[in-house]
């Protein structure tokens, strides 16, 4: 699969995010391209501040991997650029690759904000390609937030 196809799956995994969930999609892929996990951010909808897609998703992917909890080889696609928890936990959990959409320079931490992905203090730097369906992938986030200030449209 190319980078496009990965994030037109998160894209996808987006648009099952909740009414008052940013829409925000990620999956998980093995090294054959195989869809191990698909998340949409849930924090309203489940009331918890860590469930960000990307952190929903390699949950998943961890049960069904097959190998606890590392993650190695596998490509996480997301739409938005990660936070600090979500890139923490990608190191953390070894992902090999991150492909994600839309730059988030508020909070990214994958390059915008800060890079903790490619910090060399840490033991794992996964690969990481951002811009991937850049304006697809801002567009769902603006509609959402125009929807928000203005639920009468």
């Amino acid at each position: 699969m190319r980078d496009e196809d990965y994030i037109r799956a998160a894209l996808a995994a987006a648009k099952l995010a909740g009414e008052r969930d940013v829409p925000v999609g990620a999956v998980v892929f093995d090294s054959n391209g195989r869809e191990l996990a698909r998340a949409a951010n849930a924090r309203d909808a489940l009331g918890d501040p860590t469930a960000h897609a990307e952190i929903l998703a390699l949950r998943e992917a961890a049960r069904v991997h097959g190998d606890g909890w590392h993650l190695d080889g596998v490509t996480l696609a997301v739409t938005l650029e990660p936070c600090t928890m979500c890139a923490g936990a990608l190191v953390l959990a070894r992902v090999g690759r991150v492909v994600f959409g839309a730059w988030e320079p508020k909070t990214g931490a994958v390059g915008s904000l800060w890079d903790v992905v490619r910090d060399r203090r840490l033991n794992h730097r996964p690969e990481v390609r951002g811009g991937v369906l850049e304006a697809e992938c801002a567009q769902l986030l603006e509609d959402f937030f125009a929807r928000q200030r203005h639920p009468e449209s």
